[in-house]
């Protein structure tokens, strides 16, 4: 309530964030820096990575017992609901570390429910680009060959447009994503407005992001490959990662920091 009363002048502040300029290389300096992090909360770091690893088992199952309905289940409950409060925990955790505290998971649960409104929204967006996502792929089926036996060229139209389509659907999501959580976490900011930040960050600094992607893409199919336990270690690598890459790509400072929560961790003197 405070924060609202107290709350900067709407008008006064700038449509979005302004972003750095970010050199290619910089997505392996937030490797490095979300690696630190894990190291300083090993078992917090990888107790959310076990979680998420297995939020994404789930959906996963869904899918495969309940075919479609059970993606649509699986995204409504993953993605709307535990996977963006998750992420602001790993978020939190980077933050109280950078300012020399010992992260707590339960503020961080708490840090999460104080941003729910925004989550929602944020979520609820990113539900129907992945719904939307899911009945264009249904859609690309008719490029499928209906003869019963088909050679690699003959799929060659099939592969193009549904790695087209797709390509769209994950770049719009990227953009939106890419540092609009972290911003959310970190500043009295509305959601519409931390994603035409991220939107503004990523065509800023296409080569950097391009390669942040990339990194993404490939820990996930690693994820993937091992049966989703990667995901243990991969997710909060990347989520912790992801703060890193906020705060060295956007200048929020125009907007007031959020007032700590009662309960704030002690710092860490050791």
């Amino acid at each position: 309530m405070d924060e609202q009363e107290d709350g900067p002048d709407i008008d006064a502040l700038p449509f979005a964030a302004p972003a750095r300029r970010l050199e290619p290389t910089a997505p392996l300096c937030w490797l490095r820096a979300g690696l630190e992090d894990m190291r300083r909360a090993p078992v917090l770091s990888l107790g959310y990575g076990a979680v998420m690893a297995l939020l994404s088992a789930l959906i996963a199952l869904l899918s495969w017992r309940f075919g479609a309905l059970g993606l649509y289940l699986g995204l409504a409950t993953g993605f709307l609901f535990v996977g963006p409060v998750l992420a602001l925990g790993l978020y939190s955790f980077s933050c109280q570390i950078e300012a020399g505290r010992r992260p707590v998971p339960g503020y961080c649960l708490r840090e999460g429910g104080r941003h729910l409104k925004d989550l929602l929204i944020f979520s609820t967006v990113l539900l129907v680009i992945f719904l939307i996502w899911a009945r264009a792929a249904t859609m690309v089926h008719v490029f499928f060959p209906v003869q019963g036996d088909y050679s690699l060229r003959d799929l060659a139209g099939f592969l193009a447009i549904g790695s087209a389509v797709g390509a769209v659907f994950a770049a719009v999501v990227f953009t939106a994503s890419a540092f609009s959580l972290p911003m959310i976490m970190d500043r009295r900011v509305d959601a519409i407005t931390a994603v035409i930040t991220s939107a503004n960050a990523v065509l800023r600094n296409k080569a950097a992001l391009l390669v942040w992607a990339l990194i993404i893409f490939f820990c996930v199919l690693l994820g993937f490959a091992t049966a989703l336990f990667g995901f243990v270690f991969l997710l909060p690598l990347l989520g912790h990662a992801t703060w890193h890459a906020y705060r060295d790509t956007i200048d929020a400072s125009a907007w007031p920091a959020h007032e700590p929560l009662a309960g704030m961790p002690a710092a860490d003197h050791q």
